[in-house]
Parts: C-alpha cells; structure tokens; sequence
C-alpha cells in the first residue's frame, strides 16, 4: 500500500510497515533530530514542519495513513494530563489529514492512558470523531512483549476502515506469552535481549553504545527502579519535551543506565539503526516510537486485505 505517516518522529511504525513490504510515500514530523534519524535510516521523503502549517493538498494521496499521534498529554506518566492539554489536539491534525486524504484505511497509536482521560469521554469522543469522518473504527490495547518485543509496553492501536469497503480488520495474533504456552514463544527477557552488546565503558565501536551518568537511586519512582533481567523491561518512555529531562531505565545489572543502543534494543530497532542528537535526544526518540517488531505484525495484517482485493 502507499502509506502516509504522521507524527514519524525516528520511524519505528514507519520501518515495520516497510519491513512488511508497504511503501512509506511522505512522511512528517516537526522534532529536527528525529527527522535526521528518520533520513539517515528510511529516506528523504520526510518532511520537517509543523503539521498544523502544512495544508492536505501538499500530502501525496495514498491508501493508508498512520501515525502514532503526540501522547504526553494523555499518558497516565503525566500527573497533570487533562482534557485541555493543548497536545492532546493534534490528534486533531490527524483527523483534518484523513478527512481531507479520505485513504481506505487509518491506523493511530497511542497511550493505554488515552482510555481512562475525563473517564473516557475523550476516548469516546475520538472514536465518535473518526467514525463521523466516514470511517468505522475498532480498537484493541496490544502488548508489545506479545509480539517478540522485550518490553512490556501496552499500546491503543485504533483502525478505521472507511465505510464505502466491506471489510472487517483483524488485529495480528499473539506470537509469544509470558509462560511460552498454548503454542506461543516465551517472552523475551531484557538481559537476552542486550546480550549481545559489550559493556560500554570498554573500547567499541557500536553506534550509539552510551549511556547516561545520571546517577541510580532506587525510590520505586519512573526511572528509579530494579530491572528484573528475566523478564522483558518495563515500559520505555520518554516523559519531558525537548528541553526536558528524560527517564532512562536502568541496565538489567542494576548498576547503571541503559546505553540508547540498549533501550533501542529494547523497542526492538535493528542494531545498526543509526540515531542522530545528543544522548537526551537519542532517549527521547527512542521513548517516543512504536516498537518495530509490533509494527511489523500489524502492518501485516493490512497485506491480508491487499491480497483479498486482489
């Protein structure tokens, strides 16, 4: 399918549907070192600028848009989210996108958080939103560590088909549990995960093998927590903005911080995926995409509709 993507930021969804063979036909995001990254690993046809600034007709027509819009505002890691965060209404810009582009179909990710904002009204009210711009919409939370991705990080994965073409989507199946049982793998722990990477503090010349200093004090805060190595990390997340602190999780040997080619790891980016910025910066990137492994099996799931209207 020819895809557009919004809200790219380091293109983990956008790599996952090109690894299950889509074409990514325009891309957007307005952060300058998450653009660098995308160039430097996927290509050129990202542009950087405030999607509220770009009009729909400069937007190729395609036959999918997806993106994972902006959730700072709606993740239960922010204690002051509410209705009125003004990031909250750039999934707004997505909705102007679809209306104005009207694809076939519409993939958006977000937070598990966007489910309980106002009590739901909010969900309800997106929901409501897409389906009036011709669409009908399904939802499903995913685990990321059910689809071979060593972390335990839930995602709102929300489809819309549009209302003119029979077919009912189906979300991708469950390839590992936490037991390894009913036929499925075991989960994939965090310390097989970054077993192949040499400690940091040695001579090596991995991309992006560094870590922060910032010093370990477990307080059972974000960030301030034990890894337990034999299962997969907790959520990797990317609290702050851009001039912001970030919340690095720490190695599974407890005794410091994850390097950004580790936490890479952990969102399942291939080990030479190249990122661009400060260390900050790379962590934030990093935070802030959807595991590749779980974007590749739900861009599968929209091959199956190809090979049907085939």
């Amino acid at each position: 399918m020819k895809v557009v993507s919004l809200f790219s930021g380091a293109g983990g969804l956008d790599l996952g549907f090109i690894q299950a063979g889509h074409n990514i036909v325009w891309a957007n995001d307005v952060y300058d070192d998450a653009v660098a990254t995308y160039k430097t690993n996927i290509g050129n046809h990202i542009i950087q600028s405030d999607i509220h600034c770009i009009d729909s007709t400069e937007i190729p027509d395609c036959d999918l848009i997806i993106g994972g819009f902006p959730c700072q505002g709606f993740s239960v890691a922010n204690i002051k989210r509410h209705s009125q965060d003004t990031r909250n209404s750039l999934y707004k810009e997505l909705l102007r996108v679809i209306k104005d582009k009207k694809p076939r179909y519409f993939l958006a990710e977000n937070v598990k958080g966007i489910l309980s904002l106002d009590k739901g009204s909010v969900f309800s009210m997106i929901l409501k939103d897409f389906s009036a711009a011709g669409y009908n919409v399904k939802y499903k939370v995913l685990n990321s560590a059910n689809f071979g991705v060593p972390q335990k990080r839930e995602r709102v994965i929300i489809v819309g088909v549009r209302k003119d073409i029979p077919y009912n989507f189906e979300y991708p199946e469950e390839t590992h549990s936490e037991k390894g049982d009913d036929g499925k793998l075991r989960w994939i722990s965090v310390s097989e995960a970054l077993k192949p990477f040499p400690d940091p503090d040695t001579l090596n010349n991995i991309p992006n093998h560094v870590y922060s200093k910032y010093k370990l004090n477990f307080n059972g805060y974000m960030g301030h927590r034990p890894l337990d190595p034999n299962k997969p990390a907790p959520t990797v997340t990317a609290r702050g903005d851009n001039k912001g602190g970030v919340v690095i999780l720490p190695h599974p040997n407890n005794q410091r911080r994850m390097t950004c080619r580790e936490l890479a790891t952990i969102q399942s980016f291939p080990h030479d995926y190249y990122f661009c910025g400060n260390s900050s910066s790379i962590y934030r990137q990093i935070g802030n995409a959807v595991p590749v492994k779980m974007a590749y099996a739900i861009a599968k799931q929209f091959n199956l509709i190809q090979n049907e209207s085939n």
